[in-house]
């Protein structure tokens, strides 16, 4: 597949000239408008290498005929050509090279939910089966998902003569407290003293990448109530568009009150027929 073919572009096409064609591919094949799944996975896997110029530098080096590409996959751990399944067996030579194949390597990288937002650059170091040591610098772009898996072709083992195996490193996201993550939008809670929740307040709320926003908590408000705030979630590891922050208001009960204060409150209730 050529990434260049796939968005409809020249070689020497533009950062503006990419991002366009990739707006209008992905538009054309998004499965949510009845496009095909697999072609809007090409169309992506296309412009997220030819968009960094690091990513894009390699691909041409290896089109040319040497290098190493980069290739992004998600929940895609391995794979085969199929035509070396069936050629392979007609001619009894495909379970020898079975044999004698450089063999994959599986990583894990950890990242804390905060550095999902932005991304994170990672050195991450393994030993090849001859015993040699050998590092990658990894790219992890933001908004990848738990359990997404990046692939690094012919960085796996060397062992054998012909090509090296693949490097497979898989990403596995932290919980943190009071933070969950659906999709694109980020869950959080807040306390608000229950007369506020009555009378109305504004607080600050202190967001996942450490930004104060603060939220209008209306007259009235009961327990339980969840606020959405757009753009101030998890950005579309495809899109980079951000979803939405959702916070729940939990309300507290106050304590220490004077005896006048909660006479005070007594009266209310009864004025009022209920709190």
């Amino acid at each position: 597949m050529d990434h260049y073919s796939t968005l409809g572009v020249a070689k020497n096409a533009t950062d503006k000239e990419l991002k366009a064609a990739y707006k209008k591919a992905s538009m054309k094949h998004h499965p949510d408008r009845g496009g095909d799944e697999n072609r809007f996975k090409e169309i992506n896997e296309a412009y997220s290498t030819l968009k960094d110029p690091q990513k894009r530098g390699m691909y041409d080096h290896q089109q040319n005929g040497s290098g190493q590409a980069f290739n992004f996959n998600t929940g895609n751990m391995g794979g085969g050509h199929p035509f070396e399944d069936i050629f392979g067996s007609m001619f009894g030579q495909h379970a020898q090279r079975q044999r004698h194949q450089n063999q994959d390597i599986r990583l894990r990288v950890k990242l804390d939910l905060h550095e999902v937002l932005t991304g994170k650059k990672v050195i991450a170091s393994f030993r090849l089966r001859s015993g040699k040591e050998e590092s990658v610098n990894l790219d992890i772009p933001p908004g990848i998902h738990h359990g997404d898996t990046m692939k690094f072709p012919h960085l796996g083992d060397n062992t054998v003569p012909g090509p090296r195996g693949n490097l497979f490193v898989e990403v596995h996201i932290n919980h943190m407290p009071n933070w969950a993550r659906n999709q694109n939008d980020l869950k959080t809670s807040i306390t608000v003293n229950c007369l506020e929740l009555i009378t109305g307040t504004k607080v600050k709320v202190s967001t996942l990448d450490g930004r104060d926003i603060e939220l209008t908590i209306p007259k009235g408000t009961k327990n339980g109530t969840t606020f959405s705030v757009h753009g101030h979630g998890v950005p579309d590891v495809h899109y980079g568009q951000k979803g939405k922050l959702l916070i729940t208001i939990q309300a507290s009960i106050p304590n220490g009150l004077t005896d006048i204060q909660l006479n005070q409150i007594r009266e209310i209730i009864r004025d009022n027929g209920k709190f």
